[in-house]
Parts: structure tokens; sequence; C-alpha cells
């Protein structure tokens, strides 16, 4: 039977899935030596001192270089994929619904790469909304980054950013090839971001680029290498005020205040 290892990224105690297929990852334990009970970021083969920039993504770089198996792939405490088809982003969700070991085995039948399933902007592009949430020369800098590092992917970088859908929230499963192989590519061109990119003035909000860029990336490297996925519908175990949000979402595009 092929092993799987879906890390759950955290910074603190929460309620975890019960499948053995998960694995807890405290993320940011550079910063917090109070142990959870939890793997940590910052054992092995780790980048957990660049959490505060990186985000879940330094748990993804511990299941990269310190977990072995069939299948890896990324989640977190507050947002899991779940086994229920007909759930709303809007309403709640409960770990009863929480993507299983038997439903994933049948996505895996299919396809080698599951996916969350794509987040409408509907009246923006990708590009355009970044821009008006963060900074625009996040990506300005992460393209001429591609331009050095892999210039075979430039065209479909572009061709994402003007897209008004994509598959956000750093979630994914693929097989270990595949997840090391994007790892290998997105890790690279992150690092190279850090060195190129000024963020001393950014707050503590806008300083997470790297983990921001990094959902943009994962359709950059699937498309561009014409990879086959399944996808499910993600779940957010906490209340999320979505008039707050949305408000907050028209003014950063109307240009009345930045996130």
């Amino acid at each position: 039977m092929k092993t799987i290892a879906v890390g759950v990224a955290t910074h603190k105690k929460y309620q975890m899935p019960e499948d053995i297929m998960y694995v807890p990852v405290q993320s940011g334990s550079y910063f917090n030596s109070e142990d959870l009970g939890y793997s940590r970021d910052n054992t092995g083969d780790h980048i957990s001192e660049k959490n505060k920039n990186y985000s879940e993504l330094t748990a993804l770089y511990w299941i990269w270089k310190n977990v072995s198996a069939d299948y890896k792939g990324l989640a977190h405490y507050r947002r899991h994929f779940s086994k229920n088809h007909n759930v709303s982003i809007f309403t709640q969700g409960t770990f009863n619904e929480v993507l299983d070991r038997k439903t994933l085995d049948s996505k895996l039948e299919k396809a080698d790469i599951v996916l969350p399933k794509k987040r409408n902007y509907y009246i923006e592009s990708i590009e355009s909304h970044y821009n008006h949430t963060h900074y625009p020369q996040d990506l300005v800098v992460t393209r001429k980054v591609l331009e050095k590092l892999h210039p075979d992917y430039v065209a479909m970088y572009d061709e994402v950013l003007n897209r008004k859908s994509a598959h956000m929230f750093n979630m994914f499963i693929m097989s270990e090839e595949k997840f090391n192989a994007y790892c290998e590519w997105m890790f690279s061109i992150l690092f190279a971001l850090e060195e190129e990119l000024d963020i001393s003035e950014y707050n503590d909000f806008h300083a997470r680029v790297f983990g921001r860029v990094s959902e943009i990336l994962l359709d950059v490297w699937i498309d561009k290498n014409n990879y086959s996925y399944e996808e499910i519908p993600v779940i957010f175990m906490e209340n999320r005020s979505w008039l707050e949000k949305g408000t907050k979402f028209l003014k950063a595009k109307f240009k009345i205040s930045r996130y």
C-alpha cells in the first residue's frame, strides 16, 4: 500500500484530523520554544528562521527535506481538503468533513496531483488582485528572477497572472517525485527573490511575501509541464467574516486603502 504524508502547518495547538496520513508540523518553531507535541520545522534540514516571510512554506520545506512517502502534501490547521463535494467556503467546516485516506485514494487513481478547487476573482486578474492588495514590485521582481533562472517558464507566468482564477492556499498533494521536483524549482525562485526584493519597509502582513508569491507559482509549474490533476474542495474550520473580507477587497481594488 502506498504511503501518504500530508503536513498540517500550524503555529499553535489545534484540533487535528484523525487520519494517520496527516502530519502536524509546528511552523516557525525557530521563534517558539513551546513544544506542542507536533513535528517541529526547526529540526533536521530546515528554514524555520524564515517563517515570518515564508509562512507555511517553512513547514512545506521541512516535509520536503525530512519526510519520505509515496505521496506528500500540505494543508493548514484552519484550512483543509474536504471529502464532501457539496461544501461551501462560505460556511464553517467540521472535522468530520476533512479529506480521508479512502477519498484521497480514489482521486489518486485518476491523477498523481491533487489541488484545491480554483479560487475565482471574477472582476479582476490574479495580477491586478495582487497589486491592489500587496506591492506590485513583488511580481515584477519575480518575473526578473524567472528570466534568469527558468526563462522557459516566463510565458506561462504571464499567462497565469492574466487569469481570473487560480489554485491558491499553497495546498496540494503530489507523488513524491513531483513534490520534490516542485519544491526544488519553487524554492530556487524564492531564495533568489529574497536576495533581489527589498522588503525592509514591509509591515508584518506584507512581509509574508514569499508565501504569497508561491501561490501563483504553483499553477505556473503545473501548467507549463502540462500535468493533469484532480480538484478537491477546501473547507475553513472557523467562521470567517465575508462582509469584512469583501469590504477590504473592494477598498484595495479602488485604492481606498491597501490590505
